[in-house]
C-alpha cells in the first residue's frame, strides 16, 4: 500500500486581527509508504534527504495498561530489560554501540504504549535494523535473575528520582487510584510500586515478553535520508523470520463514571506550597469531544483572557500560575488542573476561585477571535512536531499504532480545526459543568489548615530510609549459557557500515540594520518556520549590588504590553500569530526569542520594536511577576538538584552574579522597584552590541526588510560599560559540603572545580577528553554507577562553560544507601581516568564525535545555536571547521595532559544534598575529612 499524505493546513487556518501574511503560504507534504511484513509486522517508510541521517522507531501497542495487579510497572520494567542483551548482541550494546555509532537512543513508556528509537548517521542503518530486530525476535533466552535484578534496582531509583524524593511526586498515584475503579488499566502509574517491582521474576518477564513483544503487535517507522529498496530489503532480512503470535485482544474504551467527588489530602514533607489538583473524567483518543476539550482547557486557563487565570492569578492573586491540559488516550481521557498557590494560601479560597472562573466562562461565552487564536497556535505547533525525522517518526508511529494509519496525522489537524464555539460549550456541559471529580490537596507538613474542606487523608507508600537496600549484588553481570534460537542466516555476524552521505556545514549570512545592529542567518527552507533572537547586553552581572533579580525582572516585564496594547492585548496579538515570544535575562545579556510562521515573521518584528521601544511598565504586572518570582524562589528550596546545583556554583564561583542564580533572591527581590527596572531599560536596552539572529525558512532580504522597523525606531540608548564581577581564588579541592535534605530517597552528588571558559583553545579538547568518563550512556561513570552497580538511573560529567568562566562537573543522583560507596567510585573513576585513557580510547572516540556531525545541523533550533556560539559566546565563524581540525589531529598524550589539568580530583570539591541523619556518620570516614554543613542559601 502506498500512499501520500498532502498537508494543505495554511489555507485553513485564518488569521484574525487583521493580519496579513508577510509571505505567500505554502503547502508541506510528508509522503510515506506502508506494508505489512508476512509476520504481521507493520512498516512505514518515510525518504527525507535533507541531512545524512535516520531515525528508527519501533513501538508496540503495549504499555503500563495492560498490566495485572499485583504487577503494576512491569511494562516500564520490561523496557528497560531489553537493553541489556540480546542473543547476538553483548550485554549493553545498545549503550555501547549507539554513542559511538555517532548517534542518539532511547526507550519510553506510558499508559497505552513502549517505544524504542535511534537517530543515526544513515550509513548505520543496517546495523540498527539488525539490533532492532534482536532484541524482539532473540532476547528472551538470555535474561537472566542477575540481570533482572540489576534492572529492578535502576527501575525504583528512577522513581525515587521522579517521584519519591520530589515535592508533588505522589499526586499521580493518589489521584489515579481515586479517578479508576480497582483493577481498571489506569488505576495504577506507568513507574508502578516498589513492593511490585521488587517482587518481579524471570516468568514474569517471559510471560511479558511472549504475549506482548511479537512483529504482528509492532509498527516500525524508518525515517531520514537511506535508500528505500536497500532498507525494504533489510527489514525483510532482519524482521521477516521472526514468527507471529497470538494477536493481541483489543481494550475496550472504559471511561470511568464517578458517583460523587471524591477529596483526598496528603502530607507532603518536601513541598513548600499547597497545591490543588482536579481530574476528571473525559474520552479516549480520536473521540471528536475530544478536540473541544483540547480548545477547552487552552480557552478556560491558557492566558491572561483566560477566566480561570483572571479569577485565580489577577483578580484574587492565590497563585503564581495554573496548568490546565486534556489528556486523550487509548481507552479513556482526563482533563486536569492544577493550582500551586503561594505559601499559606487556603485551597479552599482557590477551589472557590475555580468556580467562580466556570461560571465567568459560562455567562461571556466564546469569542470567535479566542478560538481562532487556538488554531493558529496548533498549525504552528504541527510544524513544530515535525522538525526532525525522530519527530516525524514519533508522529507516524503514534496514528499508526492507534489510528491504524499514518493518515491520523492528518486526521488530528482536520479534526482541530473543525472544531465549533457550541462543540466547545457542550463539552464543558457535558464533562465539567456540574460533574464530580477527584481533588487533591497537597500540603508542606504541619499545614493542615490548608487543605479542602471535606477531604480524608489518602494512602501514600512512602519507602522508609532504613528499609532501602539493592536487590543485585554489586559488578559486571554474569552472562551464562543459553540456547540459541535457529535463524535463516549467522546473526552473530555485525553488518558493515554503508555508505554516509556528505555533510554540510550549514551557510551563514551576516549583515546589520541601520542602528548598528548586527544580523546573522541560515537559511533552512524544509518547513515554513522561522526561529530568532535578539540579543541584548543587558544582563545580571550589571545589576547593582541589592538588586539581585533586576536583569530578569526588567526582561519579563517588557513582555507585559506596550504603551499602546495593555498586557492582554499583547499576548493575543502575538498568539494571533500562531508565534511564541519570550524574554528572559542571563548573566551577560537578555534575549527576546521567538518563533512563527515565516508568513508571520513582518508583524511579529512589529511587536519586537513595539516591545523594545514603548515599554509599558505596567505596575499591576510588575507587582505580579515580583511575587511569581518569590513563589519559584520558594519552590526551588524544595528540589534537591537546585540546591545541590546553587551550592556548587556559589562555592566555586564565589557570592556574586556568575553563581547567582538569575532570578535573583528574596531579600534582594524585595528591595525592587519599578523606578529600578525602568532605569536598568535606559542604561543598558540600547541596540549598541546587540545582535540579531535567525533561521529558518527566511532570506537575508526578507529579514532586512521585515526588522527594517526596528532600525527606523530603535535607538536613542548608549548602553552603559558591562563591569564583570572578579572571580574570587579557588577554593581548595578535598572538602566535602553537606546540604540537609531531611527524609531525602536519594543523594544529589556534585563534584567538580573551577575550569577553562569557553573561549580557551583547550576547551574543545577538554569535551573530546571528557566524552569516554561521562558523555552518554556509553561512558564509565554511567556504565559502572547504573549498569554494574544499579546505584542510580543516570551519571554523568561535563565542562560547563561560558564566555568568561568555566566549571567541570561530575554528578548523580544515587539511592540515599549507597551515598558513600557512590563518592568512593567517582573518586576511583576520575583519580585514574588519565592514567588509565588508551589509544584504542582515542580513536573510538575521535569516531563518534565526527559521526555525530551527521546530525549536528538538521533542526532549526540547532542552527540558531550555531549562531548564538558565534555571536553571543565569541566564537570564530568557522568554529565547526576548526573543532574538527582539532578531533581529527589530537594525540592521546595531548588528551593525557588535559585530563591532568582539568580533570584532577584532587582539585575538587564534593556538594551533597541528602538526609544528614542517615548520611553524615559514614561521610565522615571518606577521607575528605568531617563534612562541612552549609547552608541552601
Amino acid at each position: 500500500m502506498k500512499r501520500i499524505l498532502f498537508f494543505s493546513i495554511l489555507g485553513s487556518l485564518l488569521v484574525m486581527g487583521g493580519c496579513k501574511p508577510g509571505k505567500q503560504s505554502k503547502s508541506f507534504s510528508l509522503p510515506y509508504e506502508k506494508y505489512v511484513l508476512g509476520n504481521g509486522l507493520e512498516v512505514v517508510l518515510h525518504e527525507d534527504a535533507s541531512d545524512p541521517i535516520v531515525a528508527v522507531a519501533i513501538q508496540y501497542h503495549v504499555g503500563s495498561n495492560r498490566e495485572k495487579p499485583g504487577k503494576t510497572g512491569f511494562a516500564h520494567f520490561f523496557e528497560h530489560m531489553l537493553f541489556q542483551r540480546s542473543e547476538n548482541l553483548k550485554r549493553n550494546a545498545f549503550f555501547n554501540k549507539i554513542d559511538d555509532l555517532g548517534g542518539s537512543f532511547n526507550g519510553g513508556t506510558w499508559k497505552d504504549g513502549t517505544i524504542y528509537y535511534e537517530t543515526v548517521p544513515n550509513d548505520a542503518l543496517e546495523k540498527i535494523l539488525w539490533m532492532e530486530s534482536d532484541r524482539m525476535g532473540f532476547f528472551i533466552n538470555t535474561v537472566t535473575q542477575e540481570g533482572l535484578e540489576r534492572e529492578i534496582d535502576v527501575v525504583i531509583n528512577e522513581k525515587r528520582q521522579g517521584v519519591d524524593n520530589r515535592p508533588y511526586g505522589f499526586t499521580d498515584d493518589v489521584i489515579h487510584r481515586a479517578l479508576y475503579p480497582q483493577g481498571h488499566p489506569y488505576s495504577w502509574t506507568v513507574i508502578g510500586d516498589i513492593a511490585d517491582l521488587q517482587g518481579a521474576t524471570v516468568d514474569d518477564v517471559k510471560e511479558f515478553y511472549h504475549h506482548y513483544y511479537a512483529p504482528n503487535n509492532a509498527t516500525l517507522v524508518i525515517a531520514g535520508n537511506f535508500n528505500k529498496e536497500e532498507t525494504k530489503q533489510w527489514v525483510e532480512k532482519y524482521f521477516g523470520e521472526i514468527a507471529s503470535r497470538e494477536n493481541v485482544e483489543k481494550l475496550q474504551v472504559q471511561i470511568p463514571a464517578l458517583d460523587k467527588e471524591i477529596r483526598l489530602f496528603h502530607e507532603d514533607k518536601f513541598a513548600n506550597m499547597p497545591e490543588l489538583s482536579l481530574l476528571y473524567p473525559a474520552p479516549e483518543m480520536y473521540n471528536k469531544d475530544a478536540y473541544a476539550l483540547d480548545i477547552l482547557v487552552k480557552l478556560l486557563s491558557g492566558g491572561k483572557k483566560a477566566p480561570l487565570y483572571k479569577e485565580i492569578v489577577d483578580k484574587q492573586k492565590l497563585a503564581p500560575s495554573i496548568r490546565m491540559y486534556n489528556n486523550s488516550m487509548e481507552i479513556a481521557g482526563e482533563i486536569s488542573l492544577t493550582v500551586r498557590a503561594f505559601p499559606g494560601k487556603s485551597l479552599n479560597d482557590v477551589y472557590a476561585a475555580i468556580q467562580k472562573g466556570m461560571e465567568d466562562f459560562e455567562q461571556a461565552g466564546i469569542n470567535p477571535e479566542d478560538l481562532q487564536r487556538i488554531k493558529n497556535m496548533s498549525e504552528t505547533q504541527f510544524y513544530q512536531g515535525i522538525s526532525s525525522v525522530m519527530s516525524k517518526a514519533f508522529q507516524i508511529a503514534s496514528a499508526n499504532v492507534f489510528g491504524g494509519t499514518p493518515d491520523k496525522v492528518v486526521y488530528e489537524i482536520d479534526m482541530m480545526n473543525a472544531v465549533t464555539a457550541e462543540e466547545v460549550m457542550q463539552a464543558y456541559q457535558t464533562y465539567i459543568k456540574g460533574k464530580p471529580c477527584v481533588i487533591t490537596s497537597f500540603v508542606p507538613a504541619g499545614q493542615t489548615g490548608l487543605i479542602l474542606a471535606e477531604s480524608t487523608i489518602a494512602a501514600v507508600k512512602e519507602e522508609k530510609l532504613e528499609s532501602q537496600s539493592l536487590k543485585s549484588e554489586a559488578g559486571a553481570i554474569r552472562d551464562d549459557d543459553y540456547e540459541r534460537t535457529p535463524s535463516q542466516f549467522d546473526r552473530s555476524i555485525e553488518p558493515p557500515f554503508g555508505t554516509l552521505s556528505g555533510i554540510s556545514l550549514p551557510e551563514i549570512w551576516k549583515s546589520s540594520l541601520a542602528n548598528g545592529v548586527r544580523v546573522y542567518g541560515i537559511e533552512q527552507n524544509e518547513l515554513p518556520l522561522v526561529y530568532f533572537g535578539v540579543s541584548i547586553p543587558a544582563g545580571s552581572v550589571s545589576e547593582a549590588d541589592g538588586k539581585a533579580g533586576l536583569a530578569n525582572l526588567t526582561a519579563q516585564l517588557l513582555r507585559e504590553g506596550t504603551k499602546n496594547k495593555t498586557p492582554e492585548e499583547f499576548e493575543d496579538a502575538v498568539k494571533n500569530l500562531g508565534a511564541s515570544l519570550q524574554i528572559f535575562a542571563r548573566q551577560t545579556n537578555t534575549i527576546i526569542s521567538g518563533n512563527c510562521l515565516a508568513k508571520n515573521v513582518p508583524a511579529l518584528a512589529a511587536l519586537i520594536k513595539e516591545t523594545l521601544t514603548e515599554p509599558r511598565w505596567d505596575e499591576k504586572e510588575f507587582e505580579r511577576l515580583k511575587q511569581q518570582n518569590l513563589a519559584r524562589l520558594e519552590e526551588n528550596k524544595a528540589q534537591p538538584s537546585v540546591i545541590a546545583s546553587n551550592a556548587f556554583n556559589r562555592l566555586l564561583l564565589g557570592d556574586n552574579a556568575f553563581a547567582a542564580p538569575i532570578i535573583g533572591k528574596a531579600e534582594t527581590l524585595n528591595n525592587i522597584t519599578i523606578d529600578d527596572v525602568k532605569d536598568f531599560y535606559a542604561a543598558y536596552y540600547g541596540p549598541e552590541n546587540s545582535s540579531l539572529l535567525i533561521a529558518g525558512d527566511y532570506s537575508r532580504q526578507d529579514t532586512e526588510r521585515a526588522f527594517a522597523v526596528l532600525a527606523d525606531n530603535w535607538k536613542g540608548i548608549t548602553n552603559q560599560p558591562v563591569v564583570l564581577p572578579a572571580l574570587p581564588e579557588a577554593i581548595p579541592g578535598g572538602k566535602l559540603y553537606f546540604v540537609d535534605y531531611p527524609g531525602a530517597k536519594q543523594s544529589v552528588i556534585m563534584i567538580g572545580k573551577r575550569s577553562i571558559n569557553r573561549l580557551s583553545p583547550d576547551y574543545y579538547p577538554a569535551e573530546i577528553a571528557n566524552y569516554k568518563l561521562g558523555d552518554g550512556a556509553g561512558s564509565d561513570l554511567f556504565r559502572v554507577l547504573r549498569l554494574e552497580r544499579g546505584y542510580t538511573y543516570g551519571a554523568y560529567s561535563y565542562f560547563n562553560s561560558s564566555k568568561y568562566y568555566g566549571l567541570f562537573t561530575a554528578g548523580s543522583s544515587v539511592q540515599t544507601s549507597v551515598t558513600e560507596n557512590a563518592i568512593e567510585i567517582f573518586r576511583d573513576l576520575i583519580s585514574n581516568y588519565g592514567n588509565n585513557f588508551t589509544d584504542e580510547n582515542l580513536e573510538t572516540t575521535r569516531n563518534a564525535l565526527l559521526r555525530k556531525q551527521s546530525g549536528e545541523y538538521e533542526t532549526i533550533g540547532s542552527l540558531l545555536r550555531i549562531l548564538q556560539n558565534i555571536v553571543i559566546t565569541g566564537l570564530p565563524e568557522d568554529y565547526m571547521k576548526q573543532e574538527e581540525a582539532i578531533l581529527k589531529n589530537i594525540s592521546t598524550k595531548q588528551i593525557k595532559d588535559i585530563i591532568a589539568r582539568e580533570m584532577n580530583f584532587d582539585d575538587m570539591i564534593i556538594v551533597v544534598v541528602g538526609d544528614a541523619k542517615t548520611q553524615l556518620p559514614a561521610l565522615k570516614d571518606t577521607g575528605f575529612g568531617a563534612p562541612i554543613l552549609t547552608s541552601q542559601e
